[in-house]
């Protein structure tokens, strides 16, 4: 089985693999990955069903510690950047694209870079070493997103499930609004939690000791160097370059802020004294082990046993039946989340099932 799980882990390659296969169709072919990513991934998701296996414990070490895992990530990364690098050259030289094929070629590409390369940038920036927190952080650069290296893993797994996290859905909020509530507020708390670092550092807010500042120009000055390789290419200035990275990259972090919104919607943690809450553990975050969808996620949808212990990598994630579940993989909960209505009418009884469980549990 764990040589299964060796070659799913490929498959979010397939991904960027639509985008280009649709550009070079033409018209709605652009829409291909949609198709893909929306209508086959959740039926073969469906048939296929859950992985409960978990990697036995004495096994964990070996294959928590093997390179090969890693290396799908290093991999990634380098996609992704060639990915960049493909869409300048075709932007440059390749003539002009209706507005169809403009929709459908930025919205695939937000899907390549929010809904897995976010993906990929949350599994390194929570390790230990400097090679892959840098590879992290140049990813979120790649979607002017990099505060969110921040405010993850200082902010959000400390508050997680409590009325301090922004990027911690309320019952009856929807994503419409939890998007004007996290996307600003993720951004606030990063600010909060750097500031405070460098002035106990004894050094002041607005300086550049404040990674923030970076983070703010890094983007720019990538947006820039695309912009002026396209422009040499096609020996015009290529305006298109710079609205098609800006607008790819709201479209992948509200990508992202769905995937929190999903993951997070309604859970909160007993409040054990003034302002203090219990530990973290697997029922304070929504559950989904379905094989097929996770290959693409690299186990992100184990997102339970991520909030329970962030140290572990994405390939021995455990899969928690306690944990509150999901009912389809994160591909049909976003459609889901975007149809309020819907959102509603499907989770709230969940959430109100999870609440009588838990709450007994934890008094």
């Amino acid at each position: 089985m764990q040589s299964l799980k060796r070659i799913g882990f490929f498959s979010a390659f397939i991904v960027p693999a639509l985008v280009i296969t649709g550009y070079y169709g033409g018209g709605w072919w652009n829409f291909l990955y949609l198709a893909f990513d929306f209508v086959t991934l959740p039926i073969i998701d469906y048939i296929v069903g859950l992985d409960r296996s978990n990697v036995p414990d004495n096994e964990k070490p070996i294959v928590g510690s093997a390179f090969y895992y890693r290396f799908v990530t290093y991999l990634w990364v380098i996609v992704q950047f060639a990915f960049f690098g493909w869409a300048v050259f075709v932007i440059s030289t390749g003539g002009p694209l209706t507005g169809v094929e403009w929709t459908g070629f930025t919205i695939g590409f937000a899907l390549v870079t929010g809904g897995i390369g976010i993906t990929v940038a949350h599994e390194l920036g929570h390790r230990k070493s400097k090679l892959e927190k840098t590879l992290s952080q140049a990813l979120l650069m790649t979607v002017c997103y990099m505060h969110f290296f921040i405010e993850h893993n200082r902010g959000h797994h400390v508050h997680v499930a409590t009325p301090s996290d922004p990027a911690t859905a309320k019952k009856g909020q929807n994503f419409y609004r939890f998007w004007f509530q996290t996307v600003p507020g993720s951004w606030r708390h990063a600010w909060q939690l750097e500031t405070s670092s460098i002035q106990k550092r004894g050094f002041p807010a607005w300086s550049f000791r404040n990674s923030l500042f970076l983070y703010a120009l890094l983007p720019l000055l990538f947006c820039a160097v695309l912009t002026l390789a396209g422009s040499t290419l096609a020996g015009r200035p290529v305006w298109e370059i710079p609205i098609f990275f800006f607008v790819q990259s709201f479209l992948a972090f509200s990508i992202l802020e769905l995937v929190n919104y999903i993951e997070h919607y309604g859970i909160s943690r007993k409040e054990v004294a003034p302002g203090q809450y219990e530990r973290v553990n697997p029922m304070h975050s929504w559950n989904a082990s379905h094989r097929i969808s996770n290959f693409f996620l690299f186990q992100l949808q184990r997102h339970s046993d991520h909030h329970d212990d962030a140290s572990k990598r994405y390939q021995i994630l455990d899969h928690w039946e306690e944990s509150p579940q999901l009912p389809f993989g994160y591909p049909t909960m976003i459609l889901i989340a975007m149809v309020p209505p819907l959102w509603f009418s499907m989770m709230d009884k969940r959430l109100d099932a999870w609440r009588k469980r838990i709450i007994p549990a934890t008094s």
